[in-house]
């Protein structure tokens, strides 16, 4: 498991003058050096302010780390009206992973989480099949079959949540899971829910999209990772990546290239969450450097 190695501050607000040196000046009275600082203005006249910026907390003792949190909220947030969280140096983000029969996306996740490639750890895999129980437990991770039928919904979504809460999950991941969650399950869960799709949505919607692509001929094929809301496929957007086609790619090679899109996006975009770099502003993201 990945530590967090650093203390970061993610900070929205209203846009005026000095947030920067507010927040800066306040660090530098707690010794606390700046490591990267990086800031995005929706509108300098009237918009919003967002601001991540990670310091070196080796100089603030864990039992002054309470008064650290109680003195910005006095003498920074209040004043200019921030939206923040403080993170501290030490365990990460615990996650869980819903997959269904396709495995690609959750096999690279874990593989990542192995080699201490994401911050944080994978407490267990869900999934509403048999087929990924032996490669899952071979990585040393719990698994659980919930499957789900019209009937059995909603008591399996509260078993899930059961689940979900007695590991103390702080995000799940959607890797290729083939079921809708319900408006009260994404309500309950939101802002901590992670999924991934093929960009041919919406105009390739059903059964084999690749096949309807096909026979379309598109060019270009990719993968969007998002969090999830109760509009299906339309939540903030994390990460995309497209890859240009021919007419030389048959179904067979468009599936290979989704799968490989889709494993590398959304792996792409669980890095950026666990490592606090996204912050969401209606339906769009700041999704910021590391």
């Amino acid at each position: 498991m990945r530590l967090r190695p650093n203390a970061r501050i993610l900070i929205r607000c209203p846009d005026q003058p000095g947030i920067v040196a507010a927040v800066s000046g306040f660090l530098a009275h707690w010794q606390a050096n700046i490591l990267t600082s990086q800031q995005h203005s929706t509108d300098p006249e009237g918009g919003y302010f967002f601001m991540r910026m990670v310091f070196d907390a080796g100089a603030i003792e864990e039992a002054d780390r309470q008064g650290f949190e109680a003195a910005f909220a006095r003498e920074v947030a209040t004043p200019f009206a921030m939206d923040y969280s403080i993170k501290w140096p030490g365990p990460g983000p615990r996650m869980a992973i819903m997959v269904s029969k396709a495995d690609h996306a959750l096999l690279e996740l874990l593989w990542r989480w192995r080699n201490g490639e994401l911050l944080g750890s994978v407490e267990l895999v869900v999934s509403n099949h048999e087929k990924v129980r032996d490669v899952t437990q071979s990585f040393g991770v719990p698994f659980h079959y919930l499957p789900v039928t019209p009937e059995t919904k909603t008591e399996q979504e509260t078993a899930l949540s059961r689940l979900l809460v007695s590991a103390n999950v702080d995000l799940l991941i959607l890797a290729r899971y083939m079921q809708v969650l319900s408006p009260t399950f994404v309500q309950r869960w939101h802002g901590r829910v992670v999924n991934i799709h093929h960009s041919f949505l919406p105009a390739f919607v059903g059964a084999d999209p690749y096949r309807q692509a096909y026979e379309r001929g598109v060019k270009l094929i990719g993968a969007t990772a998002h969090f999830v809301t109760d509009e299906l496929d339309a939540g903030p957007i994390i990460a995309q990546d497209v890859r240009p086609v021919s007419h030389r790619e048959g179904v067979p090679a468009l599936k290979r290239l989704g799968r490989e899109l889709e494993r590398s996006v959304l792996a792409r975009a669980v890095e950026a969450v666990l490592d606090d770099a996204v912050m969401v502003h209606e339906n769009r993201t700041v999704v910021f450097d590391r």
